[in-house]
């Protein structure tokens, strides 16, 4: 199995057919770039869904520790990933902080 191609201008995305809603990565994202949406026809109830993208920071945290192999971080030299910021590393805790629900939503 050779590299998965990263869809145009995409730094991370999700396979829904492969993911069982486990939240795993969304709980290690650092940068609040993924949360867990309300989703009746999977297993639990929710799909992870990538809020923004603009921040994703490339640390393959969510890819590395999804056990289906369901999510996938573009190559470094694909994209150009963000840096992490003060203000994305707050939206992660609060995503954390609300059973992995992007708050106020």
């Amino acid at each position: 199995m050779g590299f998965m191609i990263a869809p145009e201008n995409t730094p991370v995305w999700v396979d829904e057919s492969r993911c069982k809603a486990c939240d795993i990565c969304v709980s290690v994202c650092p940068s609040g770039t993924l949360v867990m949406r309300p989703d009746p026809t999977s297993t639990l109830g929710a799909m992870v869904e990538v809020i923004r993208p603009e921040d994703c920071i490339g640390c393959n945290d969510c890819e590395l520790s999804c056990p289906d192999f369901a999510i996938y971080v573009a190559q470094k030299s694909e994209y150009k990933f963000a840096k992490l910021t003060d203000e994305s590393k707050a939206r992660a805790e609060a995503i954390k902080a609300n059973n992995y629900r992007e708050p106020g939503v």
